[in-house]
């Protein structure tokens, strides 16, 4: 579910998503399982929550959330987000939901810092943070070699106060390069060390 351009050097079938009733009838096409697909991607998740504001503005009429009773619109429309969302992932299919990030600053009684979160809105970070099995952190690190600086792209897969990530299944390491096949590779290595 493409809610956002940019995928045109993959190849994956995508269905383009420009509003909340885009992407309703892509998720009852998929409910459906007249097709050969394991896993639904929503790239980006950002933009499908957006999409799910202005549906429930629409709907009750009104310009922003804010502009209904004192915490209504926000209910509404995460609600409406977290319905939705629970459904696609209860279906017999892989859920991937793609985020942007932003770094936010963090103060503490030691000092101050950044973090790097994702820009979905709080309410709607934690619906997503709360169903997902990884959150997995994809990070450009810079290093010297021989003089010359080498970009290295990578996974993260835990936590730390610098970034979000995580890892329910306790299968990966804590660093992978970014690639599907290192990702596929450790998941299945894994499982074959823990049986």
């Amino acid at each position: 579910m493409a809610t956002e351009p940019g995928l045109n050097a993959l190849e994956a079938y995508q269905i383009p998503i420009t509003s909340w009733d885009g992407l309703l009838a892509a998720a009852a096409e998929i409910a459906g399982g007249n097709h050969r697909f394991k896993t639904t991607v929503i790239d980006t998740i950002d933009n499908a929550y957006k999409f799910c504001e202005e549906y429930i503005c629409a709907k009750e009429r009104v310009a922003h959330p804010s502009d209904m009773d004192y915490g209504k619109g926000f209910s509404l429309v995460n609600n409406e987000f977290q319905r939705v969302l629970t459904k696609l992932a209860a279906l017999p299919y892989g859920l991937v939901m793609i985020s942007h990030t932003k770094e936010i600053e963090v103060k503490r009684a030691t000092g101050k810092f950044n973090k790097v979160t994702p820009t979905l809105p709080d309410k709607a970070g934690k619906i997503v943070l709360g169903m997902a099995d990884m959150v997995l952190y994809c990070a450009a690190e810079e290093s010297e070699q021989d003089g010359k600086t080498v970009v290295q792209r990578t996974i993260k897969t835990k936590p730390t106060p610098y970034y979000d990530a995580g890892d329910r299944t306790g299968r990966l390491p804590e660093t992978l390069p970014l690639s599907y096949q290192a990702l596929h590779e450790a998941f299945l290595n894994a499982g074959k060390e823990a049986a």
